[in-house]
């Protein structure tokens, strides 16, 4: 479902700037305006020699898009996927990139009265690329860096890819 589409559903609040979601029982958020769509997982293409956390490419709408399982990314151990499922398709310079995860929570605003700070626990921090923190709904949202959850989608040459797996 598109995030407009689904901003529109639920009102025509304009603050809202996070997209929610869950990995496990931690709830996360990313930017609204990265958000390019929410879908259902599709059928995925496996590559040769992938970057550990990126599970193939998918054919969405005839653009061939790398996909991250953002547990992998984070360390964590797989799930079954499930009803809730979904990626994230999300805004990249110069592409676009699935994010799985585990569902989504929300379409939702935040502002600076609900920052909390980011608590420094050495690289964690950084190899999750949180970039903020906010209180919502008596919980705490981890706000992370696309750019940087991303970035493993960069060493994907999805064509030299499937050229070798021609050759193979």
């Amino acid at each position: 479902m598109s995030v407009a589409r689904e901003v529109r559903r639920r009102g025509s609040d304009r603050d809202k700037n996070l997209v929610g979601f869950l990995i496990g029982d931690v709830h996360y958020a990313i930017d609204i305006q990265r958000v390019k769509e929410i879908i259902r997982p599709l059928p995925l293409v496996s590559l040769p020699h992938p970057p550990p956390a990126v599970v193939g490419v998918a054919d969405h709408r005839g653009e061939v898009v790398p996909v991250l399982d953002v547990r992998r990314r984070f360390g964590l151990p797989a799930s079954t996927e499930s009803r809730r499922t979904k990626w994230l398709l999300v805004t990249l310079p110069g592409r676009t990139v699935g994010l799985i995860v585990d569902a989504v929570s929300e379409v939702f605003a935040a502002g600076e009265e609900d920052q909390r700070a980011v608590p420094a626990i050495g690289m964690g921090d950084q190899a999750r690329g949180i970039v903020a923190v906010f209180g919502h709904r008596g919980t705490l949202v981890f706000v992370l860096d696309v750019d940087r959850i991303g970035a493993a989608a960069e060493l994907v040459d999805v064509e030299a890819a499937f050229e070798m797996r021609g050759r193979a």
